[in-house]
């Protein structure tokens, strides 16, 4: 079914305002850092005199450094929106410093209504850009193109809170993905996952791997994806957030060089730090210089998981049976209703394809402020649903790992994750 005008409009409203998202950052980041300034002149003048004998002011000044920092990085992922199939209104499109700066304070004390998943997945575009031999493709949700109303003027959009957590989220999900710090998670997560997809195709010669079809819904920004190709398969990874398809874009199609790029992801909160050193040290990204050998076969999807690859999917390309493997690294748990999801899986992989999986079960439509609806299982019971729509679970084991964790922070969750490899075998 083609989406509607309707459908089309606010798919363009809310890349835009994502891009809004990007270019307010500084002053957004800027004015809470500020409260802090205010704040420490709201003590008596002896407290103030302790303070800043601690060096707390000059930190305050570094803080802003790093902000202006990252904010040029930002600048650098929206720099060409229009390559992602969008006009951007160019009077929105600018940056209001003062009036920015002030509603980044005021943003501060407002709610957002909507529930904040504690990891993100993202979704792809149409544009396909040669690097390296191979392609990295990004296209819109919408096989339209979408056009802003003529002579209408719009008000710039004002992001809220909820939407700087997911930019600052996705300066974190940078460094696991994209950073020497960051391997230590991956070798948590997709090392068992890149093993486990080789130990099924073991009989499969290297040069041979290209013939197999791999998908990685969730994909976030592209690294697992991207070292699945990088192992000779056809990899295809999916993503639903602008933020991490913008974000990955740059990275994957834009890398001039190994450390290119450096960010202070964490310099946003100032709490359970140990030290300064901790809180203010720079991330160099990527690591590697993502440039796939020639004739590689890999490319990232944006939209929803169930839309593109369920039952409206595009007619010249049908995906009942199509895929021989489909990893899903921390994703089953985005599911509104789990037995869509596994029930899809299910359907897209050909006859004795493997599901692989790792991850938790913190599902993300629990409890949310939309009424949106929202199944959630026990580990038990997605195991048992997964046979009865017919998978053969095997090599079931439990594996530690955090996600997108402050290494040096004074506080890290390590999820307790479920891995298993499933075969379809009905």
């Amino acid at each position: 079914m083609a989406p509607s005008a309707l459908d089309i409009e606010e798919e363009q409203r809310h890349f835009a305002n994502v891009i809004t998202t990007f270019q307010t950052y500084a002053s957004y980041s800027l004015a809470a850092n500020n409260r802090r300034r205010k704040d420490l002149f709201t003590l008596p003048q002896a407290d103030q005199e302790l303070l800043s004998s601690l060096g707390y002011k000059e930190k305050l000044d570094e803080v802003d450094k790093a902000i202006m920092m990252n904010a040029e990085f930002l600048k650098q992922v929206v720099a060409d929106p229009e390559i992602f199939g969008h006009e951007i209104n160019e009077e929105n499109s600018e940056e209001d410093g003062e009036e920015e700066h002030q509603e980044g304070e005021n943003q501060q004390e407002r709610q957002h209504s909507h529930d904040n998943p504690n990891h993100s997945h993202s979704h792809s575009h149409s544009h396909s850009d040669q690097h390296g031999g191979h392609s990295h493709s990004h296209g819109p949700s919408h096989p339209h193109e979408s056009h802003s109303q003529p002579g209408r003027k719009q008000k710039r959009y004002k992001p809220t809170d909820f939407d700087m957590d997911k930019l600052r989220s996705t300066l974190k999900q940078l460094v696991r993905d994209w950073s020497e710090e960051g391997a230590e998670e991956r070798k948590m997560s997709y090392e068992p996952m890149k093993e486990a997809l080789l130990a099924h195709f073991s009989d499969i010669p290297p040069a041979e791997r290209r013939n197999f079809r791999v998908l990685v819904p969730g994909a976030g920004l592209g690294r697992l994806a991207y070292d699945i190709a990088n192992l000779g398969f056809a990899c295809q990874g999916n993503e639903y957030s602008h933020y991490m398809l913008l974000t990955s874009f740059l990275i994957l199609n834009r890398s001039e060089q190994v450390k290119m790029h450096t960010i202070y992801p964490y310099v946003h909160s100032f709490s359970n730090v140990p030290n300064r050193a901790s809180m203010l040290r720079a991330i160099s990204i990527p690591d590697i210089l993502p440039d796939l050998p020639a004739g590689s076969n890999f490319s990232l999807v944006a939209g929803d998981f169930e839309e593109i690859y369920g039952g409206e999917a595009d007619p010249d390309e049908p995906q009942s049976g199509s895929w021989d493997a489909v990893l899903t690294c921390f994703f089953i748990d985005t599911a509104k209703n789990i037995v869509n999801y596994l029930r899809l899986i299910h359907r897209i992989l050909a006859p004795g394809g493997v599901w692989i999986n790792l991850g938790p079960l913190l599902w993300h439509w629990e409890n949310n402020n939309t009424n949106d609806p929202s199944v959630e299982l026990d580990l038990a019971e997605v195991k048992e649903l997964a046979r009865k729509i017919g998978f053969e679970i095997k090599n079931e084991k439990t594996i530690d790992a955090t996600y997108t964790t402050n290494s040096e922070g004074m506080l890290g969750y390590t999820y307790r994750t479920a891995f298993w490899t499933a075969t379809k075998i009905t």
